[in-house]
């Protein structure tokens, strides 16, 4: 690649990796698992991940799920990082040099584009009031930083299951690529484990295409505010970039800023996606209060605004019809055993349902649970002595400019698609 490509994408926070995959023979629908902080409390699925992949190369031989976080010990790890290291000596991981990966994912009839890229860690902040180029979307519980980084710590390589959010409604990086890939090189075409779907990739490694890349994120960087120029935002997997992000610090600390501004470690292998791709689905995430009578909830939410309201609705389809019909207020679903409500706010001392419901959990956090389908959180919410909260879905138009007005979403505000359609582990990258 020409050194002036180079720099042009290093104005733009990013560059070309040497990307290694499984050389040929390898059975890639058992190579690639799924995020590893997928179903945490489903050991099952685990479980069954590892009966498939027993004594064949796998990623979920060089990860660690979360459900095992509390009981990694260090010959765990030590495991991990001697798989890595046995895949790099005996020829089962192939390098494919400054080079890019279109991604093709398709689950539920529904297809969407992606492009693997190195994303600058100098660029990248986690502070919830950041105004970095590249930054958090959600709140960074900071106690889950130091076990993740134990993994990450001694090991060779880095496998990446982060997803970042671009927001490009010309649609400049990622379509115009995923327009002619039939005219590029396939490097994996696999149906993925358990319900993942099927995924294939396409290496981008010409000047030519690595060009029109650089051009289209120069024009979204000039577009931005030079005091607020949020150009990546994180759409999966925040921790994991912000440990990246904390020992790609240490290395800085221990050898000198000028050593660490080359080591590999300052860069993290992450999925870019376009935000405005019709099959990247935002869900909300739900709350459910335990044993918390509706009295003492409206009696904390009036610490939160300055009045409200509560109307009755016959069904969940009608209430969730009813969030999406306000016009700049804030308001949530509440479910309990009479039935439907929706509550609309005025003067509300946060800009979002979501930061504004946070405030009351914050109070007593053990009694809330985080819940996937308004299905679920109303039937929780119905029953005696609970509460369910049904959040408006975040719209993809507002999505940056809510980032930029309020920093960083309370944790739990959205999921991008269900557990099966989470990233699945599949390039592998040297970080030291």
């Amino acid at each position: 690649m020409k050194e002036d490509l180079r720099k042009r994408l290093a104005a733009c926070h990013i560059a070309a990796s040497d990307i290694l995959l499984p050389r040929e023979d390898v059975d890639m629908s058992k190579w690639a698992v799924v995020a590893c902080d997928q179903f945490t409390s489903q050991k099952d699925y685990w479980d069954e991940v590892a009966r498939i992949t027993k004594d064949v190369p796998s990623t979920y031989h060089m990860i660690l799920p979360e459900c095992d976080l509390d009981d990694a010990d260090d010959g765990r790890i030590a495991a991990i990082d001697k798989t890595m290291e046995d895949y790099l000596a005996e020829g089962v991981l192939k390098e494919h040099p400054d080079s890019f990966v279109l991604v093709e994912r398709t689950c539920d009839g529904k297809s969407r584009y992606g492009l693997m890229i190195s994303l600058d860690l100098e660029a990248y902040s986690y502070d919830k009031d950041s105004r970095s180029p590249v930054r958090a979307t959600e709140g960074t519980i900071l106690s889950r930083i130091p076990p993740r980084k134990r993994i990450r710590e001694g090991a060779p390589l880095e496998l990446p299951h982060i997803m970042v959010l671009i927001s490009d409604e010309k649609r400049s990086v990622i379509e115009p690529l995923a327009a002619r890939k039939d005219s590029l090189r396939k490097l994996y075409d696999t149906d993925l484990m358990l319900g993942g779907g099927h995924v294939r990739g396409y290496l981008i490694d010409s000047d030519e295409d690595i060009n029109l890349i650089a051009s289209a994120l120069e024009s979204i960087k000039a577009s931005l505010d030079p005091a607020n120029p949020l150009m990546y935002a994180m759409g999966d997997g925040n921790h994991s970039l912000a440990t990246a992000k904390s020992l790609y610090e240490d290395l800085k600390e221990e050898a000198g800023e000028e050593e660490a501004l080359r080591h590999p470690a300052r860069y993290a292998l992450v999925e870019i996606e376009n935000i405005f791709d019709p099959a990247l689905l935002f869900e909300p995430i739900h709350r459910v209060f335990f044993n918390t009578g509706r009295q003492t909830f409206e009696d904390e939410l009036t610490e939160q605004c300055s009045s409200y309201c509560m109307e009755d609705r016959d069904s969940l389809d009608e209430l969730q019809a009813s969030l999406e019909e306000g016009s700049g207020d804030v308001r949530f679903g509440l479910v309990d055993k009479d039935g439907f409500h929706l509550v609309i706010l005025q003067g509300a001392r946060k800009a979002l349902a979501a930061s504004v419901i946070q405030d009351i959990i914050d109070t007593d956090p053990s009694r809330v649970d985080y819940i996937h389908g308004a299905d679920v959180t109303a039937r929780l919410g119905s029953a005696e002595g609970n509460l369910g909260i049904i959040l408006p879905e975040i719209s993809k138009e507002g999505f940056f400019d809510a980032v930029l007005k309020d920093g960083a979403f309370p944790r739990k505000t959205f999921s991008i698609g269900h557990a099966e359609e989470k990233r699945y582990y599949l390039e592998a990258r040297r970080i030291r």
